[in-house]
Formats: structure tokens, C-alpha cells, sequence
């Protein structure tokens, strides 16, 4: 069964997946990704008001399966 690593970036911080997951294809990879990302944008904060996540997918031969970019940007306007 091929081997998925999925790094992460929070945009001050970068975790190199070196462990990885044994999954049967590049669509159960692109499950994962989708998944991870889903508990982390779960996890938002209520500050700041900018969040930047970015998660690579490789493969074993390290090539880059996918990329996803998640992003929280909150904009305050007076309505007063």
C-alpha cells in the first residue's frame, strides 16, 4: 500500500510529516487532506483575525501529490 506524508504550515510554523500514512491511493490521500483540514479550520480561534493554514500532500518518492491552502481573514466595519 503507497505511503502519504502530509506536512503543515500555519505560516509561523512548519511540521514535516515523517511518519506518513498508509493509504491505497492518491484519492484516499486527497480524504485525509480534506479531513485534516476540516478539524483544523474546527479548531479556529476567535483571535487573530488572520489564520493561514497550508498542508503539502507527497508521496513516497516525495513528489507533491496535492496542495491546500485554508485561510480565516475577519474584516471589522463600522455600522454604527
Amino acid at each position: 500500500m503507497p505511503r502519504y506524508f502530509i506536512d503543515l504550515h500555519d505560516g509561523a510554523h512548519f511540521v514535516r510529516d515523517t511518519e506518513g500514512f498508509d493509504l491505497p491511493d492518491a484519492a484516499a490521500a486527497r480524504e485525509k487532506l480534506v479531513r485534516i483540514m476540516s478539524k483544523i479550520a474546527q479548531g479556529f480561534a476567535p483571535v487573530p483575525d488572520r489564520q493561514d493554514y497550508l498542508a503539502i500532500v507527497r508521496d513516497e518518492g516525495r513528489q507533491v501529490v496535492f496542495r491546500a491552502r485554508l485561510s480565516l481573514d475577519i474584516e471589522g466595519f463600522d455600522v454604527g
